[in-house]
């Protein structure tokens, strides 16, 4: 058995799996917006799971940000501010004697797409998180790879490659709103499209209109479209994956990958493309699936 826990901004989900990675059981609670009493519900959690105290599975944790290889904390954490700088699994063992490993929630989803889902056929795999955030995990032979500083496929802090972006002035280098998530996620859609429109929707609400043909929604979403695919260019020129894996919750209202597939083509002047770009197979299960599969890559595959 092999327990996985989702670390959200807002929700804690988790999972037993069993050998085979079938469901046994998967439940949510409220993110506590404090690191202490988060270490604690999440020891509740395990040992609620695991019931009889001689046991011990597997536990594996995705959550935002990267863990620093030298110290152990985690960084940029941006939606869950109160991880940063904190040494999550050395806590944690403080309280639970079970194996315990975490990774990046991008990379926990990418591992679960290709260890058993939409990607299993697949030797190189990106997968994107498109959802109030964005961000983005490789996963090669099955194996998830960080990267020296945790960084490997943190694809959403990259200036965005269209020329509104690239005008920064003196100062402004670090400024969210010109990387690739102040464009692509569901956030920064709801203020763009405030700020061109004056309108303030839900990005839901601008994509439910825009198949409707809504003449503000279309313009803005076939606009989408094309930053999209322009951030995928960096993806496939560097590391030319066979499969990208688009999930989150945004990634939902997206039902026109062919279309951004074909402008990506374009973009690279490469009318053959084969990467193929997939829908996960276990939705938004598949982050809290692939930290349970974390245990399976590291202790018993």
């Amino acid at each position: 058995m092999k327990i996985g826990i989702d670390l959200g901004a807002t929700k804690i989900e988790y999972v037993l799996l069993d050998k085979n990675n079938n469901e046994i059981k998967r439940d949510r609670v409220s993110t506590p917006k404090n690191y202490h009493q988060t270490v604690n519900l999440i020891k509740d959690l395990v040992n609620k799971i695991q019931k009889n105290k001689n046991l011990k599975y597997d536990l594996g944790i995705c959550h935002p940000g990267a863990v620093d290889t030298t110290t152990g904390f985690i960084k940029n954490a941006h939606n869950s501010t109160w991880l940063n700088g904190k040494n999550l699994i050395m806590d944690l063992k403080k309280e639970l004697n079970n194996n315990i490993l975490s990774d990046n929630d991008a990379n926990c989803f990418c591992l679960s797409e290709s260890f058993d889902g939409s990607a299993k056929n697949y030797e190189i795999v990106f997968g994107i998180i498109l959802g109030s955030g964005c961000g983005g995990g490789l996963v090669i032979n099955k194996r998830i790879i960080q990267g020296i500083n945790g960084l490997t496929g943190e694809w959403s802090l990259n200036q965005a490659p269209i020329s509104e972006a690239s005008n920064l002035k003196a100062g402004k280098i670090n400024d969210f709103s010109n990387r690739i998530e102040g464009y692509l996620s569901g956030k920064s859609i709801e203020k763009r499209f405030e700020k061109k429109f004056n309108k303030k929707l839900k990005a839901s609400e601008i994509f439910s209109n825009y198949r409707k043909s809504e003449k503000e929604s279309l313009f803005f979403i076939n606009e989408y479209k094309d930053i999209l695919s322009r951030c995928l260019v960096t993806i496939i020129t560097t590391i030319d994956p066979d499969a990208i894996v688009f999930g989150g919750g945004l990634s939902n209202e997206i039902d026109f990958l062919d279309e951004v597939k074909n402008k990506t083509a374009l973009l690279i002047d490469e009318p053959n493309l084969k990467t193929v770009f997939l829908k996960p197979k276990f939705g938004d299960a598949s982050g809290v699936r692939g930290a349970a599969i974390l245990s399976r890559q590291n202790f018993t595959l």
